[in-house]
C-alpha cells in the first residue's frame, strides 16, 4: 500500500498536501457545522438553511474558473494560493467572533478564498511533474489523501468544540487549521516549490512538449474532456448531500445513542475522508496491478463506474429512508452508504484532476482546472436546492431520486464512451 509514496516525488508534493490538507481540515469542520448553526442557532428553516448551504458550497467551486483565470493570465498561481488562505482566515474568524449579522458576509470572505485557492494548488501540483504523466495519477492519489486526512479530523475536532463549547470553538479551530496552512505555506514554498506556478503562463518560457497538442487531434482531447467533466455534475449532485440532507437524516432518523453514548451528529462527516485515507492506496495498487496486465479501466471507465457505484449507494440509503419512517434506523446504513459512495470517488475525483493536468493546455492549466471545479458549483447548487426538499418527501423518495439520476447518467455516459475514449486517447 505504500508503493505510491516510494516513486521519488518532488518534497514539494509533500508541502502542497499539508497545506491542502489544513485547508480541508478548515473547510470541512465549518461544512459539518453550518446546516445545524443555521436551523439551531440563526433559526432558518430547513429549506432556507439547505438552499444557503448549495448555494455556497456551489459557489466556492464557480469562483476557482475566475482565481485560474487571473493565475493564468496576471498573477501566478503561487500568489493566487497565499491569497486565498489569508482570506480564509478571515472569514472563519469572522464566523467564529464576529456577530450573527455578519454571517453571508463570513460567506462571502470563504467563496472569494477558494476562488483564488482551489483551482491553483492543483495546478502547481501538476507544474512540479512537467510531462511525467505516470507520476501525476501517484501524486493526485497522494495529494487526495491529504485532502481527506483534513476531512476525517476537522468533523471530530469541530464538532465536538461545537457540542462541548458553542458553534463559534468549531468555527475557531477550523479558522486556526487554515491559519496554521497558511504559516507552512509561506515559510516553505520558495524553498520547496521552485519556480512552479510562481509566474503567470503569458510570462513563462512554455515548451512546445508542455503544450496540448493545437493539431485537431489535442483539440478533440480538449473537447472531449470538458464533455466528460457534464457528466460529473449528477455525481456531485448526489455526492454533496453529505452536509445537507444526509446530515439532517443522521441527526432525525438515525439512532445515535451507542451503550449509553450519543454519537454526535457530525462524527458522520468524518466516514467518508476516513475510508478515502483507508482506500486510496489500495485502489491505486489496484490500477497499477490492471496496468501491468492492460486491463486498467480508461478514465471514462472509471467514471462511469464511479456513477453506477453511487447509485448503488443511494438505493441503499433509500431502502434506510423507508424504515425511517416506522423507527429510528442504525447508524450502520449511513456507514454502508458512505463507504460506497468513497469507492465511487475515488474513481471519480483524483481521475479527473490528474487528467486535467494531463490535456489541459500550459497557458490555460488553472482556467481548465477552474473548469473542473464549475462541475463541483453546478452539483453543489443543485444539491442544495434538492436537500431544501427534505421536510416536503420522504428520504425515501428523496434519495431515491438520486439513485435514479446516478444510473441514468451512468447508461448515458456508457453510450458516450466508445466516443470519448478515443478522442481522450493518446
Amino acid at each position: 500500500m505504500l508503493n505510491i509514496f516510494k516513486q521519488g516525488h518532488p518534497k514539494g508534493l509533500y508541502l502542497l498536501f499539508f497545506v491542502e490538507m489544513w485547508e480541508r481540515f478548515s473547510f470541512y469542520g465549518m461544512r459539518a457545522l453550518i446546516v445545524l448553526y443555521m436551523v439551531q442557532h440563526l433559526m432558518y428553516s430547513t429549506q432556507q438553511a439547505g438552499n444557503i448551504y448549495g448555494l455556497y458550497t456551489g459557489l466556492v467551486y464557480l469562483t476557482p474558473l475566475i482565481g485560474g483565470y487571473l493565475a493564468d493570465r496576471y498573477f501566478g498561481q503561487r500568489k493566487c494560493i497565499a491569497t486565498g488562505a489569508l482570506l480564509m482566515v478571515v472569514g472563519l474568524f469572522l464566523l467564529a467572533f464576529g456577530p450573527k449579522s455578519l454571517f453571508l458576509l463570513s460567506l462571502f470572505f470563504m467563496i472569494i478564498a477558494n476562488g483564488f485557492f482551489k483551482s491553483n494548488i492543483s495546478s502547481v501540483l501538476g507544474l512540479l511533474y512537467g510531462n511525467d504523466n505516470e507520476k501525476k495519477d501517484s501524486a493526485f492519489t497522494i495529494f487526495y489523501m491529504g485532502i481527506n486526512l483534513g476531512a476525517f479530523f476537522s468533523p471530530l475536532v469541530c464538532g465536538t468544540l461545537a457540542v462541548k463549547f458553542g458553534f463559534e470553538y468549531g468555527f475557531a479551530a477550523a479558522g486556526i487549521g487554515m491559519l496554521i496552512g497558511f504559516i507552512l505555506y509561506k515559510l516553505f514554498e520558495h524553498k520547496l516549490l521552485g519556480d512552479s506556478g510562481l509566474y503567470p503562463a503569458t510570462k513563462t518560457q512554455i515548451k512546445e512538449d508542455e503544450i496540448v497538442e493545437t493539431d485537431i487531434n489535442g483539440k478533440k482531447r480538449f473537447v472531449s474532456l470538458l464533455v466528460l467533466m457534464l457528466f460529473t455534475i449528477p455525481f456531485w449532485v448526489s455526492f454533496e448531500q453529505a452536509g445537507s440532507s444526509l446530515t439532517l437524516f443522521a441527526e432525525y432518523s438515525t439512532n445515535r445513542t451507542f451503550f449509553g453514548y450519543e454519537i454526535p451528529t457530525e462524527y458522520f462527516q468524518s466516514l467518508n475522508p476516513l475510508f478515502i485515507i483507508t482506500l486510496a492506496p489500495l485502489i491505486s495498487v489496484l490500477w497499477g496491478a490492471l496496468r501491468k496486465r492492460a486491463k486498467e479501466p480508461t478514465s471514462v471507465e472509471k467514471f462511469a463506474i464511479a456513477l453506477f457505484l453511487i447509485s448503488i449507494a443511494y438505493v441503499v440509503l433509500a431502502f434506510a429512508g423507508h424504515l425511517s419512517l416506522t423507527t429510528l434506523v442504525s447508524p450502520l446504513w449511513l456507514v454502508l452508504g458512505y463507504f460506497i459512495m468513497t469507492v465511487a470517488e475515488l474513481c471519480l475525483s483524483p481521475i479527473g484532476l490528474s487528467l486535467v493536468s494531463k490535456l489541459a493546455p500550459r497557458k490555460f492549466l488553472s482556467l481548465t482546472m477552474g473548469c473542473w471545479f464549475l462541475t463541483s458549483f453546478l452539483g453543489n447548487l443543485i444539491a442544495g436546492v434538492w436537500s431544501g426538499n427534505y421536510e416536503l418527501m420522504t428520504p425515501a423518495q428523496l434519495f431515491g431520486v438520486l439513485a435514479i439520476l446516478s444510473f441514468v447518467t451512468c447508461i448515458l455516459l456508457i453510450c458516450f464512451m466508445p466516443v470519448l475514449n478515443k478522442a481522450l486517447k493518446k
